[in-house]
């Protein structure tokens, strides 16, 4: 009985130690993957901001993605996260962020908070973030996933995105100097471009069929002056000013 004991403690002992090793191991590659990521799919692509690069590489993505597709969490892909809503790939992630230029003095409006990778990339490169998300649930996710992370210089809202942010808690200047939408709009919302600080910067997939063009708008003395980056695709971003349920 007395061996059978000393057996089962070693095998106990031996498994821990195995158990731990493998938890390192998946960590390590995480990391790995990580900055395979940021040196082929990012910096081999033309990301070049190092802000940029260096805000993404302190954020874990696999902590923005269900556990079923966790090993997936550094391919160049979008990968889904529930409630018909996706985690953009890695490269749009960045090249969206890097054409947003934004700075440390920058208050940020991201419509569409999603996963909460976008907004944790955000809030590391600007001095607050205000984000908005029509789906509960998902906005819920994103707070304990941040929190978790120690990000603590965003705000969060449940709404219709498509309206902008709301008037009663707008931040002091009454406008944002970076706005980027995360879904796809048939046009840029009227609204949210009343939330624009002059010569703000806004990011946005523009478009009405399964493919639309990202742009980059300045807005200056209430003109806009618009430039088209690429072709992507993304899901809809449903609201009154956005595409109809």
């Amino acid at each position: 009985m007395q061996v059978k004991t000393k057996f089962g403690l070693q095998n106990i002992v031996q498994r821990t130690i195995i158990e731990s090793m493998l938890g390192k191991h998946k960590k390590y590659n995480f990391d790995s993957e990580r900055k395979r990521m940021l040196r082929w799919d990012l910096k081999g692509r033309g990301i070049n901001n190092p802000r940029v690069l260096s805000a993404i590489a302190q954020i874990p993505r696999e902590e923005f993605v269900p556990n079923s597709h966790r090993s997936q969490a550094y391919t160049d892909g979008p990968l889904p996260i529930g409630m018909g809503q996706t985690i953009s790939q890695p490269y749009i992630v960045a090249l969206m962020t890097q054409e947003l230029h934004v700075n440390q003095d920058c208050e940020v409006l991201e419509i569409g908070t999603g996963s909460g990778y976008q907004t944790a990339i955000l809030s590391k490169l600007s001095k607050k973030v205000y984000t908005i998300e029509k789906v509960p649930d998902l906005s819920k996710s994103a707070q304990t996933i941040l929190g978790k992370l120690g990000v603590n210089n965003v705000d969060f809202h449940v709404g219709d995105g498509s309206t902008g942010w709301p008037k009663s808690r707008l931040p002091e200047s009454q406008c944002f100097d970076r706005i980027m939408i995360t879904a796809a709009v048939p046009q840029i919302p009227e609204p949210i471009l009343e939330q624009l600080a002059d010569c703000g910067l806004i990011v946005a997939p523009v478009g009405y069929s399964g493919v639309q063009e990202l742009i980059a708008c300045e807005k200056r003395e209430d003109k806009l002056f618009e430039r088209v980056i690429c072709d992507v695709r993304f899901v809809k971003l449903y609201g009154e000013y956005g595409f109809d349920q």
